[in-house]
């Protein structure tokens, strides 16, 4: 049993941390029970908390020196600055008071540090750094950690329209509904470079550490001002994030009972974007999963009402195109008036040297990304970030605490980022989906290609969750949302566009079908549903083949199931077929250009289906591939390709060949590249980019990088039969008995118990720390 007496508390609390990691919070009042959630998170995700705050806030340099100079700098374009109590008010009466009472309990948390009284996380002593204090609304200014789009989307079409047919970008990113052609007409008829937008790629990159970059001089630090394929900052050069979720009527399930379920898909690290926490106070009781750097939850339940969320695939953001004055690249023309770029001057700590001076511009419509003084123009990102109410997720501060389908709705109507599905479901029997979002309306276009800034393309304020569609207890007796086109058939898309890239990779379907045959009406087949691996594809790409018996290679798909689970064989061939053989021949075919290739890659899977099975006949044109017996070679040529392949990797009998094998979940710690010791893994994988178990990879290394690290499935009513898991484990702190533990049981697809009430905690809990005001 520990101890603690804390500045900023109020009343005795305590937590009480079972044998998983879960910490329950208890206290006398609810703005103790945030306090005691931020020093709950000092405990265990100090490191990862204190990164992201630097991060976010445009402070890293101070700490890791002028290779991290330029990303302080993107950060910094895209903080909130409007007015503060507007921001306050569009997250509750009380989020003010919540937020100060967590920082608060951070602040004290690391008090406790600079006592003695708890430890200080390695990585700080590695780096020779120290944890900061946190201001409240430090909570709610940084945007730039938000899943949002399409910007990056917008300008790859536009060089794309540029290079090729229209009808290429498809390759890229589906369209539905079909886009006009009149559309393209709405672009802005500047060519943007490819690295147009790297200042906003560097602004919402991750924090990763090698001894390149934090040896850079000065003089080097204007250099770290890009990212990689895969999201890393790297020097001088220039993915799959969704989710699934139900609710199923009581109506339909085993026991009467209604049943929530959540696996939000994020990219996988060490330790996990997510933490799953109970806090109970008198007038509240909420548990499930958050961020760690915020106060509350974002999926869980109340103990009357259960909530979870998925990405809703609206279009929030715009590239703005102006054409500067050749006489003066601070002005551009708007509205055939001339306006100024403004423009701030920020002062940035830098480790080792004295500190910079940089400047930040802006335009009426956001912060400016880039700008080519020679050719007279420059680029900016229109956000719904720049406006009150869009810190990401922190609406749940009043969704959390909804406990009637009514008021759950009314509470997310001010939900403004990231755009999401939420699923409801109470004890009452009331279930619904409502999306929710500040999602811009535009009129007479689209927001699908960079426009001119010159005032033809504005937006006219926003639509929000009142002016979306919701499904209330449908007759099938289940919602669900799997990031797919879901509005209604009979959405304008023309007059109220909302978005247009959606994840059509057949998710969504498998679980509309698997609920809908009753198959997971009880906590354990809402499980295996998560944990699917059966992938829709894979059926319809086999029965491409007319000769079934074209090559031993084919004949080990016999009987096999679509299923990818890591001890399959036909997984490994077909996964290995598709991803580097398949996919990379049939784009060499359309796409010969290196530059238009790199655009495209890997392709969209549902249009690469589409022209093997001839229902593309423009784009099958473009790859020689509009006649049947040239498909056909193709498959045959392919596959035995793969054959080849796995056979020189795994050994010529195919009996020992073991998806996992290849397919692999890993955890990486941004300190990885400069410290051995902290990631964890690797752990043998079932699932695939296309499974309800997404276990996303690039056929570089096969590694999964994103998926479901954190999953529940809650039972609506009786609590503790609620199940989760989240990887690696819920502390964060390396050598923590609870930093690893949930890896092996996530891998395997298994789950531990949600415990709630307190009987159930008291039996399993492991360590009790108490907490009393100084």
């Amino acid at each position: 049993m520990e101890n603690f007496s804390l500045k900023g508390l109020s009343a005795p609390a305590t937590i009480l941390i079972d044998k998983w990691g879960m910490p329950h919070i208890r206290a006398q009042n609810i703005y103790d029970a945030f306090f005691v959630q931020g020093f709950n998170a000092v405990r265990d995700r100090l490191w990862q908390i204190d990164l992201w705050r630097k991060r976010g806030l445009g402070l890293l340099a101070a700490d890791f020196g002028p290779g991290y100079l330029m990303q302080d700098r993107a950060a910094r374009l895209f903080l909130y600055r409007g007015d503060i109590q507007s921001e306050w008010a569009a997250y509750g009466k009380d989020a003010e008071s919540i937020c100060t009472a967590f920082a608060s309990g951070i602040n004290s948390g690391i008090d406790q540090i600079e006592q003695g009284r708890l430890p200080l996380p390695p990585e700080f002593m590695e780096l020779n750094t120290k944890p900061a204090r946190w201001k409240p609304d430090d909570v709610v200014r940084i945007r730039t950690h938000c899943l949002s789009r399409n910007a990056n989307s917008e300008l790859a079409r536009a060089t794309i329209h540029r290079l090729a047919d229209p009808e290429i970008d498809l390759l890229r990113a589906p369209l539905k509904p079909k886009v006009p052609e009149s559309e393209w007409i709405n672009s802005s008829n500047v060519s943007l470079p490819v690295d147009a937008l790297a200042v906003y790629e560097l602004a919402t990159a991750p924090v990763i550490f090698c001894e390149e970059r934090m040896s850079a001089c000065l003089g080097d630090a204007f250099l770290w001002n890009s990212v990689d394929s895969q999201n890393r900052v790297q020097r001088g050069v220039k993915s799959m994030e969704g989710s699934n979720n139900w609710a199923i009527s009581g109506t339909k399930t085993k026991t009467g009972r209604a049943i929530m379920a959540s696996d939000p898909h994020r990219l996988h690290s060490a330790p996990s974007l997510r933490y799953m926490v109970h806090l109970s106070a008198p007038g509240m009781n909420i548990i499930g999963a958050g961020e760690p750097s915020s106060p509350g939850i974002i999926a869980g339940h109340n103990g009357t009402a259960s909530f979870s969320l998925t990405i809703f695939c609206a279009d929030q953001e715009d590239v703005i195109v102006y054409n500067t004055l050749p006489n003066d690249h601070t002005r551009y023309v708007y509205a055939d008036k001339e306006e100024y770029i403004q423009t701030l001057t920020e002062i940035f700590a830098v480790k080792g040297y004295t500190d910079q001076k940089l400047e930040l511009s802006f335009t009426r419509h956001g912060p400016v990304v880039f700008q080519d003084k020679k050719n007279h123009f420059a680029v900016a990102i229109r956000t719904v970030f720049t406006d009150p109410g869009t810190s990401p997720y922190m609406a749940t501060l009043k969704t959390m605490r909804a406990k009637s389908m009514s008021e759950f709705q009314r509470a997310s109507q001010t939900w403004g980022a990231p755009s999401v599905n939420l699923i409801y479901s109470d004890v009452s029997g009331d279930i619904c989906w409502q999306p929710a979002a500040y999602i811009p309306r535009r009129t007479g276009w689209r927001g699908l290609m960079p426009v001119n800034g010159s005032g033809a393309f504005e937006w006219d304020g926003y639509l929000t969750a009142a002016d979306l569609p919701a499904i209330e207890n449908p007759a099938c007796g289940f919602v669900y949302s799997a990031n797919e086109m879901n509005l209604p058939a009979d959405w304008d898309h023309d007059n109220h566009p909302v978005g247009y890239e959606w994840f059509e990779d057949g998710r969504a379907g498998r679980i509309a079908d698997i609920i809908s045959r009753g198959l997971a009406s009880s906590i354990l087949g809402s499980c295996e549903l998560q944990t699917d691996t059966f992938s829709s594809f894979a059926r319809r790409f086999l029965n491409l083949f007319q000769d079934k018996t074209c090559s031993p290679a084919f004949k080990l798909f016999t009987g096999w199931d679509g299923c990818s689970e890591q001890t399959s064989a036909a997984s490994l061939l077909f996964e290995v077929w598709l991803s580097s053989h398949l996919q990379p021949a049939l784009m060499h075919r359309i796409a010969p250009n290196e530059d238009l290739r790199k655009l495209l890659v890997p392709g969209d899977i549902s249009i690469i289906l589409e022209i093997l099975e001839g229902k593309r006949p423009s784009l099958e044109a473009h790859c020689g591939l509009s006649e049947e017996t040239k498909r056909q070679k193709f498959l045959q040529e392919t596959l035995q390709d793969a054959w080849v392949d796995v056979r020189k990797r795994f050994g010529n009998n195919p009996s020992q060949w073991r998806w996992g094998d290849l397919h692999q979940g890993y955890f990486d710690h941004s300190l990885t590249p400069v410290k051995t010791g902290f990631d964890v893994g690797p752990f043998s994988k079932g699932g695939a980019n296309s499974s309800v178990m997404l276990a996303n990879y690039n056929k570089e290394d096969y590694i999964v990088r994103v998926g479901a690290s954190v999953r529940m499935v809650i039972d609506v009513g009786k609590w503790d039969n609620s199940v989760w898991i989240n990887a690696p484990g819920q502390s964060g702190v390396p050598g923590s008995i609870h930093y690893d533990d949930l890896a092996p049981l996530w891998a395997r697809g298994e789950y531990v118990p949600m415990l709630y009430s307190e009987v159930a905690i008291n039996e399993f809990s492991q360590q009790k720390i108490n907490l009393y005001p100084a």
